[in-house]
């Protein structure tokens, strides 16, 4: 299987809203003019995972200078910070079909090895429980339950120091 990282393109927008649609319950998916504003804003941070063309993945996330996400962080594109300490990632998806097959962690992979290469502090993330131990597998610390209440769910901080 021939995997292509690369960062996401306007075009890609219907691919993208399609697969977060897959990913995530309607509460908490962003929509394409979202997607549309993270293009614009942070397309340094923002890769998608190809297989013979075909969008199977994505990694998405500004850059802040906060040690955790805030639900503010998914909604106002402008606290993008440039040069900020952290990465964050507000979403790692990958299509039902293509899960367990090592894309989500090539994906993982490769925004650290960026955040790195950029000099970050570090990534921020948050997820439900059941995923806790997939990041930390990758050396991200479990913060506990978090101050956000995106969609209604419970989630807990992340965070990968460097």
């Amino acid at each position: 299987m021939n995997i292509r990282i690369r960062q996401a393109r306007p075009e890609d927008l219907p691919s993208i809203a399609a697969l977060e649609a897959a990913c995530f319950p309607a509460a908490e998916a962003a929509d394409s003019a979202a997607f549309e504003q993270r293009i614009k804003t942070f397309p340094e941070s923002f890769f998608v995972a190809e297989v013979e063309g075909q969008i199977v993945g994505m990694i998405n996330g500004c850059v802040t200078d906060d040690e955790t996400i805030s639900d503010i962080l998914f909604e106002d594109s402008s606290r993008h910070h440039p040069d900020g300490r952290y990465q964050s990632i507000f979403g790692l998806d990958v299509l039902p079909d293509w899960q367990h097959k090592g894309i989500a962690t090539i994906l993982m992979t490769y925004l650290i090895h960026k955040a790195m290469d950029s000099g970050r502090e570090g990534l921020i993330l948050t997820c439900k429980e059941r995923l806790i131990s997939f990041y930390e597998s990758f050396g991200y610390q479990n913060l506990g339950v978090s101050a956000s209440t995106h969609g209604g769910a419970v989630w807990y901080d992340m965070l990968l120091a460097f």
